[in-house]
C-alpha cells in the first residue's frame, strides 16, 4: 500500500520517479489481481462446513455475431409496461427469468440461438428395470428437445444389451456408458453427483457445451426448446411451488450438509432436471458429492438424498434461470390453470415394481 505524504514532501522534481513507481506499484497490483480473479472463475471451494463460502459461477458467453440475426424476422413489439404474465413470477428477485408459456418468443431465441453451433449434453440413468423407459424418453425428445440443435445423448446403465434402438434426428447421437448396480436405490440416486462429475472430466468437457441431466422414466409432450439455455439452470418441483418455504421437504437437521433452516429458502428444486454451461454443472455436481460423502462419514443421509443437496446449493448459488412446473410436471396431478401446456412429465407407475432394492 502507498503511504499517505504530506504535500509538502513531494518535492517538484522528485514528481516525475514518485509517479512511474506508484503505477509500477499499480500495475503489479492490477496483475496479481487478475490473475486471482482468473484463477477464481474456475475453482471450486471444497465443500467441508454446513455454510461454505459460495463458489463463483462460470458466466455465459454466447458471441452473438452482428450478422446472426435475421432481418427477416418479424414479432410483435414488446411493451414495457405490459407482462407477459400477470398470473405467475416471471423473474426471481435476483432477477432471473422463470420461464413460462407466453414469457418467450421461440423464432427469436433461436435467431440467437442456432448460428452458435452448440453442443447440449443429455444425461440419464437406467439401472436396473429403469431401462423400459429408455425407448420413450427418446423417442418423444426427438420430437420435442431441443429439436434442431446438436444433442448427445448419454445413457447410463448397467444392463447395456437393453438399450433400444431408436431412430435419432441428424446431429443427434447416443452414447451408452456401462455402470455397476447399487443395492438400494437410494445410493443409486446419491451415486449419480459422482458418475457425472466423473464422466464431465473425463470426457465432456471437450465434447459439450451444455449439460442438462434429466430423469428417465419421463417423457417430452410438448416444445422443450433453447429458452432452457443458461448458466445455471433449476427447475420449480411441481409438487411444491405453491407451497410455504416452512413445508419444503429441506433437509432440517443441522448435522447434515444439506442442511436449510426453516426461515430460508426460495423455492423447491427438483432433482430430476439440472442444468447449464458444462463448467457450472462441474461445479455442482463436485461440490454436491464432496457434501454427500461428508455426510456418509458422519453416518447421515440426507432426507432426500441427492435432491436435498441439489437444494441446499442452489440456496448458496443462484441459478440464473428457472423452469417453471411446465417443464416437468407430475401427471398425478391434475392440469391447473397457470399449466397452459405440460412440456415434460412423469411417467406413472409402480414404484414398488421398478424399484428393485427399496
Amino acid at each position: 500500500m502507498a503511504q499517505q505524504l504530506s504535500p509538502g514532501t513531494m518535492l517538484k522534481k522528485g514528481r516525475p520517479c514518485l509517479v512511474f513507481g506508484f503505477t509500477v506499484t499499480v500495475g503489479m497490483f492490477t496483475a496479481v489481481y487478475v490473475f486471482h480473479s482468473n484463477r477464481t472463475l474456475v475453482s471450486v471451494p471444497k465443500y467441508t462446513t454446513p455454510n461454505p463460502e459460495p463458489a463463483p459461477i462460470q458466466r455465459e458467453e454466447v458471441a452473438v455475431r452482428i450478422d446472426s440475426y435475421s432481418t427477416s424476422l418479424r414479432y410483435p413489439q414488446p411493451k414495457s409496461l405490459m407482462s407477459p404474465r400477470s398470473d405467475v413470477m416471471t423473474v426471481t428477485p435476483w432477477l432471473a427469468p422463470v420461464v413460462w408459456d407466453g414469457t418467450f418468443d421461440s423464432s427469436i431465441i433461436d435467431s440467437l440461438y442456432q448460428p452458435q453451433n452448440l453442443r447440449i449434453g443429455t444425461t440419464v440413468f437406467a439401472i436396473g428395470k429403469y431401462t423400459r423407459f429408455i425407448k420413450g424418453f427418446l423417442e418423444t425428445a426427438e420430437k420435442h428437445f431441443l429439436v434442431g440443435y446438436k444433442v448427445n445423448y448419454y445413457i447410463f446403465t448397467d444392463k447395456p444389451e437393453d438399450v433400444p434402438s431408436v431412430a435419432l434426428g441428424p446431429q443427434r447421437n447416443l452414447s451408452v456408458i456401462t455402470v455397476s448396480k447399487f443395492f438400494r436405490w437410494q445410493e443409486i440416486s446419491m451415486r449419480r453427483m459422482e458418475r457425472i462429475l466423473n464422466t464431465i472430466e473425463e470426457r465432456l468437457l471437450k465434447e459439450v457445451d451444455y449439460l442438462y441431466c434429466l430423469d428417465v422414466d419421463m417423457l417430452f409432450h410438448n416444445h422443450w426448446g433453447a429458452e432452457v439455455l443458461s448458466t445455471l439452470v433449476a427447475a420449480i418441483h411441481p409438487g411444491y411451488y405453491k407451497n410455504p418455504r416452512e413445508e419444503f421437504p429441506y433437509e432440517r437437521r443441522p448435522a447434515s450438509q444439506a442442511y436449510v433452516p426453516w426461515d430460508q429458502g426460495d423455492f423447491y428444486y427438483a432433482g430430476a432436471m439440472i442444468g447449464g454451461l458444462i463448467e457450472n454443472v462441474r461445479a455442482l455436481t463436485r461440490t454436491c458429492h464432496q457434501a454427500i460423502l461428508i455426510d456418509k462419514q458422519n453416518n447421515i443421509e440426507a432426507a432426500w438424498q441427492e435432491e436435498s443437496h441439489l437444494n441446499k446449493y442452489f440456496l448458496q448459488h443462484k441459478p440464473t434461470k428457472l423452469l417453471s412446473p411446465e417443464y416437468l410436471w407430475d401427471d398425478t396431478k391434475p392440469k391447473l390453470p397457470e399449466i397452459h401446456f405440460i412440456r415434460f412429465s412423469t411417467v406413472l407407475k409402480n414404484y414398488a415394481e421398478v424399484r428393485e432394492n427399496v
